[in-house]
């Protein structure tokens, strides 16, 4: 079985790759594809595998763009952030689905069904961009955070930035106060309003007002300057600058 990654975060492919080389030994997992127009080109130039898993937000936008460009016959199991709600209309549609972080029990069971069912057919663009719709009123407005030995509620209105150091996670406020969260930046980035917050790089999603300064840099890339934060070396990589750029048009 030839399986290709479409994702455009790293350690997020890594874990899905080595998840499934332990579920099917036998399988070959093509190098991941981080963007629509890398898995355009390869799609166009390339046997099709016999299975993709695909992220639905990439960097340069969402993924069903990829097949619009390009006929694509392969079961897709696509990895998602969204509720309950959307993957029920997934599952409808005859569309698998993971929810990230990445559950092994989850995974084998998505792989199950693609063994027993091999379904096949082109995935109806259309219906994947109206599930794609509705989902803005269901993001988080507030976070349980811990201080000290008490927990408190903080909204998402009073909050700058989440940043990762040394394996745990911080939300910061627009007051400067730090706490410390139970949950990772991959688990946060599914749970925050996109309008709001932007992922810059694997330790950092900032608001769009904790942005104080913004400088190009080497290699296309840029450097950030966030508001009440130390940390002068918050670089956005070249594939999310685009990205970046349209969100902060709005």
């Amino acid at each position: 079985m030839n399986i290709l990654i479409i994702e455009d975060e790293k350690p997020a492919a890594n874990r899905l790759k080595q998840l499934l080389a332990d579920l099917l030994p036998e399988a070959k997992i093509f190098g991941h594809l981080d963007s629509i127009s890398t898995a355009v080109s390869w799609l166009e130039t390339h046997v099709a595998p016999d299975l993709i898993f695909c992220d639905i937000q990439l960097a340069d936008g969402h993924s069903f763009e990829i097949f619009e460009q390009v006929h694509v016959d392969t079961p897709i199991i696509f990895v998602t952030a969204f509720d309950q709600f959307a993957i029920k209309a997934f599952k409808l549609n005859s569309v698998d689905y993971l929810l990230k972080p990445l559950d092994p029990e989850e995974l084998k069971k998505a792989i199950h069904k693609f063994q027993n069912r091999q379904i096949s057919g082109r995935l109806d663009i259309s219906d994947l961009k109206n599930l794609l719709q509705p989902q803005k009123a269901n993001y988080k407005s507030r976070f349980l955070v811990k201080y000290g030995e008490k927990i408190q509620s903080v909204p998402v209105d009073e909050i700058s930035f989440f940043f990762s150091a040394e394996k745990v996670t911080y939300l910061q406020t627009d007051e400067g106060r730090k706490y410390i969260m139970d949950y990772t930046l991959d688990q946060l980035d599914q749970w925050l309003d996109p309008k709001r917050f932007f992922r810059l790089n694997r330790k950092y999603i900032a608001s769009f007002d904790s942005i104080a300064e913004i400088h190009t840099y080497s290699n296309s890339r840029l450097k950030i300057k966030l508001g009440q934060c130390d940390d002068n070396d918050i670089l956005v990589s070249r594939e999310k600058v685009g990205a970046l750029k349209e969100w902060l048009d709005g």
